[in-house]
């Protein structure tokens, strides 16, 4: 056994995730009876990510601004129009493939009980109050925008403190930092024990009357992680944008993919930010803020969903309605954190755009949960390792200048 965990520690984490990821399919595939505990493997390992994401966003946020000095300058600005540009962008593309390829739904799903937004205004207002959240229950629930709005104001109020109470909070950060890394480090087996669950109880045979939809949705999601999100990166640093991209992909959208969670992808995301050695005062506020309003993939999903549900009903599109429909499904994503059931409730808002009623858009929600299997997981993929790609982008681009 001594000599396997050696030979196990010389490869590298990515390396291990892989041979996770195939021991994990072969085991669901052979004995998903057999090792059923194996699938505890990935609850743990997503369960203390998300323990330890919120608890880290809110010391790191507090550090970097009881650290920051004045006229130190951060990329934040540039950052969130990225953030922006880059949804909206996705959301277009969307429209776009749906208008070439216009695929209809079999609209047979159950509808779900569970209450979407009644309109935009709600969706911001959800917003809006989650940043006055109690910062106990903002922890709690995971709510990251109240943790950054706390994170923020104590970073602040600490910044008139004493020295040594600015390096305690530091030590803190740094402290749980550390914890991370433990939990990072056995993600190869949290990725085993999330596969083996994946194949061993849902597997991929149910979603074969659903498999336009799903090729559309991503088809879209790999068009603009390929070809859209590297050219925005190209046009803001002047630079060949595909290792950085690629650098992405591998270690943030990977273990995005299978944990299917921006929040618990944090910690990764903020471990790969150290590793491209990018500036922590930017990358501990932007990377979680990047989980809550960076949701290229969710409006990808909502704009996708919402056109195939029009198209089934024999709804007449045109081209500008469709381009008020990127726009709503940007503002709608940004807001998804905030909506319990993420993306998928919000396509009842979009569909309102065309007049389809709610118990019509409901079934596309049910059509959703099913192909979630697949679209949920390149969506978080999609998600979570843009938070990276766009905060490297705009420090490249702040040092070429």
């Amino acid at each position: 056994m001594r000599e396997i965990w050696r030979v196990w520690n010389k490869i590298s984490l990515i390396q291990q995730i892989v041979l996770g990821l195939v021991i994990g399919i072969v085991l669901g595939v052979f004995f998903p009876k057999q090792l059923s505990g194996i699938s505890l493997l990935g609850e743990l390992f997503v369960g203390a990510l998300k323990a330890v994401a919120p608890v880290l966003v809110l010391f790191l946020v507090m550090a970097a601004i009881v650290q920051h000095k004045s006229g130190q300058k951060t990329n934040m600005k540039s950052i969130i129009v990225l953030y922006l540009i880059g949804t909206f962008l996705a959301s277009l593309t969307a429209v776009i493939a749906s208008f070439i390829f216009k695929v209809k739904l079999i609209l047979t799903a159950g509808a779900t009980d569970m209450s979407p937004p009644e309109g935009l205004i709600e969706v911001l207002k959800t917003l809006l109050l989650q940043v006055i959240d109690n910062p106990l229950n903002a922890i709690i629930t995971a709510n990251y925008i109240g943790i950054l709005a706390w994170g923020v104001l104590l970073g602040i109020a600490f910044k008139h403190t004493s020295d040594q109470t600015k390096s305690i909070i530091s030590d803190i950060a740094a402290a749980i930092s550390q914890v991370v890394k433990w939990v990072i480090h056995f993600a190869p087996f949290g990725v085993m024990g999330l596969v083996f669950a994946s194949v061993a109880t849902t597997g991929l045979s149910a979603l074969k009357d659903y498999f336009k939809i799903i090729a559309l949705l991503v088809g879209v999601m790999v068009f603009v992680a390929l070809v859209v999100n590297p050219l925005i990166v190209y046009v803001k640093t002047r630079k060949n944008p595909y290792p950085l991209v690629f650098r992405c992909l591998k270690d943030s959208g990977i273990t995005a993919f299978f944990t299917r969670s921006s929040a618990a992808n944090i910690p990764v995301n903020m471990n790969l930010c150290e590793k491209l050695k990018l500036d922590k005062d930017t990358y501990s506020i932007s990377i979680p803020l990047g989980a809550t309003i960076n949701m290229g993939g969710a409006a990808v999903t909502i704009a996708v969903l919402s056109l195939a549900a029009a198209y089934t009903l024999g709804i007449s599109v045109d081209f500008p309605t469709a381009v008020i429909l990127s726009l709503l499904a940007t503002l709608s994503a940004c807001g998804a954190s905030g909506v319990a059931g993420g993306s998928l409730l919000l396509i009842p808002l979009a569909c309102s755009l065309f007049g389809i009623p709610n118990d019509i858009a409901m079934q596309v929600v049910g059509i959703g949960f099913i192909v979630g299997v697949i679209q949920d997981s390149c969506e978080t993929a999609l998600n979570s390792s843009t938070d990276v790609l766009f905060t490297a982008a705009a420090e490249i681009a702040a040092k070429n200048k």
